[in-house]
């Protein structure tokens, strides 16, 4: 490269509008979306300042001829940063964690003697405990498992290190694309309130209030709601190891 192309080079990066000035804002916007489906234990100053830390590494470590733009490479990253600190504080005490394991266990014993859907009193039951600490046993592990679904699909299974660069590894790729199947069968045989719960709170993103709106129940019978699934799945999922969303090894 001749010294005048290096100097144009030189004078391009030098005027070029910094990137993490110019995705501020971009953080800003993931912080609110994702707290609004957190609890409000959760402050947004915090996932603001870990999102910062993942967008500037974003701007460090950007290959545009991975095909991506920056924006959507930059929003994987600072989401990622934004779980990490989450999971970093984890608000659901250890005993919350082993009793969610404890209720999964008892809903694939009760599943696999009857073919069918375990009730909320049969897994009480075989827990030895009233219907209204199950409940609320319910009520707690759904707070760990806010992000338990979406979060798995994306970083479930690394086994290889990712690529420097954040892009996916065609083992990751492959092990995230069996996940997915194996969970999009799983929530297709969930009890139809349930299922109805997750995809209003995945799919379409609206936060516990708001679903219980559509449902006419309150907010508190929405969260059961989605603990009860995601336990359920747990217990059904058992080719896979929850470990990583924030439920198992805190004994």
């Amino acid at each position: 490269m001749s010294l005048a192309a290096r100097e144009y080079q030189a004078v391009q990066r030098a005027t070029a509008p910094d990137p993490v000035l110019q995705h501020a804002e971009l953080v800003r916007r993931i912080a609110h979306h994702l707290a609004a489906r957190l609890p409000a234990s959760v402050e947004v100053d915090d996932l603001i300042q870990a999102g910062m830390i993942g967008l500037i590494e974003a701007s460090r470590s950007y290959d545009a001829e991975q095909g991506a733009s920056f924006e959507t490479y930059a929003s994987i990253r600072i989401r990622g940063a934004m779980i990490d600190e989450i999971r970093r504080g984890d608000w659901v005490p250890r005993s919350v964690h082993r009793r969610a394991r404890e209720a999964a266990a008892a809903i694939r014993e009760i599943e696999q003697a009857t073919g069918r859907a375990a009730s909320a009193q049969e897994v009480a039951a075989r827990l030895e405990m009233p219907l209204a600490d199950y409940m609320r046993l319910l009520e707690d592990a759904s707070r760990g498992y806010v992000l338990s679904l979406d979060s798995h699909v994306e970083d479930h299974g690394e086994a290889e290190p990712a690529m420097e660069s954040g892009f996916a590894t065609p083992h990751e790729v492959a092990v995230r694309g069996e996940f997915g199947r194996e969970l999009g069968a799983a929530i297709g045989h969930l009890p139809e309130r349930e299922k109805l719960v997750l995809s209003l709170y995945y799919e379409q993103e609206l936060n516990l209030k708001e679903i219980g709106a559509v449902l006419g129940v309150s907010e508190s019978r929405v969260c059961q709601l989605h603990g009860q699934a995601v336990v359920r799945l747990r217990g059904r999922l058992t080719a896979f190891e929850l470990a990583d969303t924030g439920i198992a090894n805190d004994d």
